[in-house]
């Protein structure tokens, strides 16, 4: 008989993709399908919920058509999906009641004022600052401005939370009301060290109790996926799973994963650490333990990529950043507060801007300034690293994985300035590798995809200039 298969679904910020790994960690056969995200001025980012849940069901039905093995090697499955964003759903039909306030909104930001008395509480219990970048003030939007969410509260009709919940409602067979100890702790919601809701912080935040899907370990039987009839194992945040791509993490090696974000983590923490201005969360439980790790966030990643493109109308941006990071050594600085200042910071900053630079004729530097933009997640990036040493936090080597790893100039930056060499696994794309493996059992060999590339620092005065004036540009905001 041949090995099972797993199957990984990734839902991110802007695709679902579907993946079936077998035994030995290779991909069988794969599939993605884009989703739509809607700005509307500086705040506000929504998704359509309808239209994520679709996705993903295409893309499950189609990597199991057209990858030619046999379904029922297809033993297992896992779920991760983007941290953060939240939608309230009706606890019968699982339609969606809301659209999906994505992880990127921050419409309730002016509210947190009256929560400022009980922050460091609020820290303490959840590992989270607090932002509107998280649950709970989302929720709160949602009961007091959306009627179908009120209406629908009333009458016992209610689930609201992460992303996670709603898809596993939809997705499982039973519509069950649950959502994994991930996705459920980036809500400001959830208590770290009882590993469930926290009636007070519910009560604090205005969110009813009874509207909230019940909280299991990401190590878990969900039960049968409702096309295949696969069971679901493991259910996990995006991030969080990623730092499983190559199996058990080391914890001497620094993760920076990047998508529309970028996630600075130290994994394999054994038990819950609190460090000043960085976030601590859990990345894996069952029912017994939980694996945890301290995070560094940058929230303009791909976001600020993206965000540039289309403020300065360059096209075709994404086959031509590797030519200009190799080509370019001299781009101007910019000031990236995409989404607000992440850690250390956190706060918003003031309108992102180039400094020494044509903010208005980018493409006549021949690309300097979308070079300007990678620097910046750089800068960013190289912030964390420098406040964890501050902290004493130790660590021999960065990996670096996620869409922007892909590029050798960027994963070269990072090794150049921060004086760590930088491994890049062959296969960049670790959300889905590492649900895979949980959902697999986290089996004790998971071999990479192929050799990875080794980056070693090098000397580069004026990239370090550049990050001083960056550095000193943002304190000044």
């Amino acid at each position: 008989m041949e090995p099972p298969l797993t199957l990984a679904i990734d839902q991110g910020t802007h695709a679902s993709r579907a993946v079936i790994f077998d035994a030995r960690a290779e991909i069988i056969n794969s599939a993605r399908q884009d989703i739509g995200l809607q700005r509307r001025g500086d705040t506000e980012v929504e998704q359509d919920a309808g239209e994520i849940l679709a996705s993903v069901k295409s893309v499950i039905n189609r990597v199991i058509a057209e990858s030619g093995a046999d379904p029922d090697m297809i033993r297992q499955a896992g779920l991760a999906t983007q941290r953060s964003s939240v939608v309230a759903w009706d606890r019968f039909s699982g339609q969606p009641l809301s659209p999906v306030l994505s992880w990127q909104d921050r419409r309730t930001e002016t509210q947190l004022h009256t929560y400022r008395a009980h922050l460091g509480d609020i820290e303490k219990r959840t590992g989270l600052r607090l932002s509107a970048h998280y649950g709970a003030t989302k929720l709160k939007w949602l009961l007091e401005h959306v009627a179908s969410v009120r209406s629908a509260w009333k009458e016992g009709r209610l689930l609201m939370g992460p992303l996670a919940g709603f898809l596993l409602h939809n997705l499982v067979e039973g519509k069950p009301g649950l959502v994994d100890h991930a996705n459920a702790s980036r809500t400001l919601l959830w208590n770290l060290e009882s590993r469930e809701w926290d009636p007070d912080l519910a009560n604090l935040f205005g969110v009813p109790m009874n509207t909230l899907p019940a909280c299991r370990p990401t190590l878990s039987n969900y039960g049968l996926l409702q096309d295949g009839g696969i069971p679901l194992t493991a259910v996990n945040g995006d991030q969080t799973a990623a730092i499983y791509s190559l199996g058990k993490p080391d914890p001497r090696v620094l993760l920076v994963n990047t998508g529309t974000g970028a996630f600075v983590l130290i994994p394999g923490q054994r038990s819950v650490v609190h460090i000043p201005r960085l976030l601590t969360g859990i990345s894996m439980s069952n029912g017994n333990t939980g694996d945890y790790y301290l995070e560094g966030t940058v929230n303009g990643a791909g976001a600020a990529i993206t965000w540039a493109a289309k403020q300065w109308k360059i096209s075709g941006v994404t086959g031509k950043l590797s030519g200009w990071l190799r080509s370019i050594d001299d781009p101007p600085v910019f000031i990236n507060t995409i989404g607000g200042l992440g850690s250390p910071w956190w706060r918003s900053g003031k309108k992102p801007c180039l400094l020494g630079g044509d903010e208005k004729r980018p493409e006549d530097s021949g690309g300097g300034a979308m070079t300007a933009v990678v620097e910046s997640i750089v800068f960013l990036i190289q912030s964390n690293i420098d406040y964890m040493k501050e902290r004493e936090i130790c660590f021999d080597s960065i990996c670096a994985s996620g869409g922007l790893a892909s590029l050798d100039g960027f994963c070269q930056r990072i090794a150049s300035l921060s004086g760590y060499p930088v491994e890049r696994p062959a296969e960049t794309e670790a959300t889905a590798r590492g649900i895979a493996w949980q959902a697999s059992g986290c089996p004790a060999r998971w071999p990479a995809a192929g050799e990875s590339t080794r980056f070693e620092p090098q000397q580069n005065r004026s990239l370090r200039e550049r990050y001083k004036l960056f550095r000193d540009s943002i304190q000044d905001r």
